[in-house]
C-alpha cells in the first residue's frame, strides 16, 4: 500500500509538470464592476470577454458587484483588483478602510476607462488611479501616441495607434504616474487637454502595482485583439510579471 501510495504521488507530480499548471499557485483576479452613476452599456459584455480572456492567460477571474466583498475574509485571496467601468461613490466608509488595506499589502489593482469616474470625493482613490474624469466629446476615432513600447501592455503596438472610443479628459492628473500612451488632440474633435493629454498610465503606489487605461468605453472596443493585448499586459505589470 505504501509503495503503490508512492507511485500515486509521482504520477500526480509528473501530471502537474506536464500540463504546467498549479492550481494552488494561479493568479486571482476580482473583476469589479459596480456602479453608482452612469452605467456604461458594454459591462456586460465586457466581463464576459474579461472572464473568458484572463482564464485563457492563466487566470481565475471571480466577478463581484458588491462592496462587501472587501470586507470578508476572502479578499486576501485576490492578487489584483480589476475596477472596469466603476461609477460613482462605491465605498462606504469601512469598506474604504478595506480596499485601502488591501492595496497597502501589496495586491494589484488595474482601471479600465471609467475606473476613473469614481469616488470623486476620495483624495486617497485620486492618488492610486491616477486621474479623475473630467469630461469627454462624442465617440469618434483618434490617434494614440504610444510612449513607451517596452511596456508589458503596450509592447505589441506601433508607435502610433488608431482607435475609436469615447476620449476621456482628465482632472487632478497626479505627478506619480508614468504615461504610456497620450491622445493626439488634433486626430480628433473637442479635447480639452492640449498635448498632454494622457490616456494609460502605471504607478508603484503605496506597496502596491497599479494600470489604467481610459479606453474600453465601445462594444467594438472587446471585438480588437489590439486592445485585448492591451489589457492583457496590463494584468501582467499589475501581478508583477
Amino acid at each position: 500500500m505504501k509503495l503503490k501510495a508512492f507511485h500515486l504521488g509521482l504520477l500526480f507530480v509528473f501530471l502537474v509538470s506536464f500540463t504546467g499548471l498549479s492550481f494552488a499557485a494561479k493568479k486571482k483576479i476580482l473583476l469589479f464592476t459596480k456602479t453608482a452613476g452612469y452605467r456604461h452599456e458594454n459591462i456586460e459584455k465586457g466581463v464576459n470577454v474579461l472572464k473568458k480572456l484572463y482564464a485563457e492567460s492563466g487566470y481565475q477571474v471571480v466577478h463581484s458587484e458588491d462592496a462587501d466583498i472587501f470586507l470578508s475574509d476572502s479578499i486576501s485571496s485576490f492578487d489584483a483588483v480589476l475596477f472596469f467601468s466603476t461609477t460613482g461613490t462605491i465605498f462606504n466608509e469601512a469598506q474604504k478602510e478595506a480596499f485601502q488595506k488591501y492595496i497597502q499589502s501589496g495586491k494589484g489593482f488595474m482601471g479600465i476607462h471609467a475606473a476613473t469616474d469614481s469616488e470623486h470625493k476620495w483624495p486617497w482613490y485620486n492618488r492610486l488611479v491616477g486621474a479623475y474624469f473630467m469630461s469627454h466629446p462624442a465617440v469618434q476615432d483618434a490617434k494614440i501616441d504610444v510612449l513607451n513600447r517596452k511596456h508589458a501592455s503596450t509592447k505589441h503596438l506601433n508607435k502610433i495607434w488608431l482607435h475609436k472610443d469615447e476620449w476621456y479628459d482628465f482632472k487632478d492628473v497626479q505627478p506619480g504616474i508614468t504615461v504610456l500612451m497620450n491622445l493626439d488632440e488634433s486626430s480628433y474633435k473637442d479635447g480639452k487637454m492640449g498635448a498632454n493629454h494622457p490616456i494609460a498610465w502605471f504607478q508603484e503606489f503605496e506597496g502596491a502595482r497599479m494600470f489604467y487605461t481610459g479606453l474600453g468605453h465601445t462594444n467594438e472596443s472587446f471585438d480588437s485583439p489590439t486592445f485585448l493585448k492591451h489589457l492583457v499586459g496590463g494584468m501582467k505589470y499589475v501581478l508583477g510579471k
